[in-house]
């Protein structure tokens, strides 16, 4: 099929925003001081550093998680070799919901979607040989977040590697798995208490440790437009705000380490404008809600390029849909970046495909020019217009939550939900009626099937996890572990009732120091607080 013609008379932005054929001053208004004011200053719009990447590039974290802990390591260190600055691990299904891969509910899951992980000895092989003293980890994982956070403690500790040298990121952002990603374990108000509490352990004993990511990005694959990417991810800010501080935590102490997860998507101006209209709102909320210092009013954030965007139809046209993706996430001042591979639509990526995705980032890094001036589209009167409608349509929303009792309530009444499965909807008809062009799926198609990707042999990969388990169970001390199990139940039950005889952190970390799985550490929790019913 061929193509052609111009866009519609009346064109709007992917988010619905319409469009005129030209911009002038008087589309977009700007107060200087308050809405744009200099790089590295308040509301940060321009970016939340004076220099922005002349003083330091965006840290380039592939994703990666590969069935065993050993497979990963691997693919980790070719990376690092090939020039990555962080690492970023993806978790398999199993570890994300709370369940080791000997568990019946696991059977065919294990190391599908990312790597195994069971106990603190599949956490050491995972890190082996790896510099976690000057590479910081990012690691994606919500229910379970806790438990991780205290594995990748041990492996330090037992590597003599002092807390405050470790630096990295848990997601822990619950809220939008009720919302779009569906892995979670536990009721909410137990599992907002439980991230309470991981802020304050962070704030008290890892100083360069982000307790969580908050993700517009799971929230944008569901298919949410990019006002309701802002929107939902800044109402459960809101709510994790309010949380910590009733929990006591003055609002500097834990805001300064609050970091972000975005999409980015095709739109190259819209997406540069959402990234901007966000640092703006959550200056705006900081200071405005709960009285933030400017410290605290910095939003930092990461960046993947779209997952949903790319298509099994032609699979090298993914390379140009993840360059133009890393351009806006680079010119809208993300902190780091994840590009995908182009032949994530069909299966992990290859390492050929991830090590072209870095070097996407480096060629835009070192040969584009765009690190050479902080925010070097500002004053365009295009993105300008942009960033302030994408940030009042934001705000219209958030308003709504509100109304509604803030972000808990809102999920509860089923209001996100519906939002994104109503744009998720609109979006599949305008691909199906060709209205919104994808090159290769619904124009200048070729008939060609998407080529083979070789798959790993599961079967053995969950057979050999499940051997190194019982090896692990069968040399520990069981009544250490039962003792363990024990406390982590005490504390769960008296969190509850606001009265925890002491902080559940580092009964978690006494658990992983005695090798109780992932799953064990679940069970006692979900013991007390119940498993999650949607209705």
């Amino acid at each position: 099929m061929t193509g052609g013609g111009g866009p519609p008379a009346e064109t709007l932005s992917p988010a619905g925003v319409p469009l005129a054929p030209a911009y002038s001053p008087a589309d977009s208004p700007i107060d200087y001081a308050n809405d744009l004011s200099d790089p590295g200053r308040w509301p940060y719009t321009r970016g939340v550093q004076a220099n922005m990447y002349r003083g330091r590039l965006w840290t380039m974290r592939q994703y990666a998680g590969f069935g065993t802990a050993r497979e990963t390591n691997q693919r980790f260190r070719h990376l690092l070799a090939a020039g990555q600055t962080g690492l970023s691990v993806a978790f398999d299904l199993p570890t994300q919901m709370g369940l080791d891969s000997d568990s019946p509910r696991s059977l065919g899951e294990v190391g599908r979607a990312g790597v195994a992980i069971d106990t603190v000895e599949d956490m050491h092989e995972l890190l082996d040989g790896l510099p976690l003293e000057t590479v910081s980890t990012s690691m994606t994982i919500n229910a379970t977040a806790a438990t991780l956070l205290a594995m990748y403690i041990v492996v330090a500790e037992e590597r003599e590697i002092p807390r405050n040298a470790l630096s990295g990121t848990i997601q822990n952002d619950i809220l939008k798995e009720y919302i779009a990603r569906g892995t979670y374990i536990y009721p909410p108000e137990p599992s907002l208490r439980l991230i309470s509490e991981v802020f304050r352990f962070c704030a008290k004993e890892l100083p360069n440790w982000n307790p969580i990511s908050i993700s517009g990005y799971h929230i944008r694959e569901a298919g949410a437009t990019a006002v309701q990417e802002l929107a939902f991810t800044l109402a459960d800010t809101i709510e994790y705000v309010k949380r910590a501080i009733a929990a006591g935590l003055p609002v500097d102490s834990f805001a300064p380490r609050l970091s972000f997860f975005f999409a980015s998507h095709n739109d190259l101006f819209e997406e540069i404008a959402k990234f901007r209209a966000a640092r703006r709102m959550y200056a705006r909320i900081m200071r405005e809600r709960f009285g933030a210092s400017d410290s605290s009013c910095r939003m930092r954030f990461h960046t993947q390029t779209g997952g949903v965007t790319l298509t099994a139809q032609q699979p090298l046209n993914n390379v140009v849909r993840v360059t133009i993706q890393a351009l806006a996430a680079t010119l809208g001042g993300t902190q780091s970046l994840h590009t995908n591979g182009y032949d994530e639509a069909l299966a992990l990526p290859t390492a050929q495909a991830a090590t072209l995705a870095l070097r996407t980032q480096q060629i835009l890094a070192y040969e584009s020019g765009i690190a050479n001036v902080a925010d070097p589209l500002a004053g365009s009167y295009y993105v300008e217009h942009l960033t302030n409608e994408l940030e009042a349509r934001a705000m219209e929303l958030i308003v709504k939550s509100d109304e509604l009792g803030g972000s808990e309530a809102a999920i509860a009444a089923g209001f996100f939900q519906e939002e994104i499965a109503r744009s998720a909807y609109e979006h599949q008809l305008r691909v199906e009626n060709e209205s919104t062009v994808v090159v290769g799926v619904n124009r200048f198609t070729d008939g060609e099937p998407p080529p083979p990707i070789p798959a790993p042999d599961f079967s053995a990969l969950e057979k050999g996890q499940r051997e190194a388990l019982t090896r692990v169970k069968d040399k520990r001390d069981e009544q250490a572990v039962e003792g363990c199990l024990g406390a982590i139940e005490m504390s769960a039950a008296a969190m509850l009732t606001d009265a925890a005889a002491e902080p559940m952190m580092p009964l978690i970390i006494d658990a992983v120091r005695a090798r109780c799985t992932v799953g064990e550490i679940a069970d006692a929790l979900k013991n007390k607080w119940g498993r999650y019913d949607p209705g």
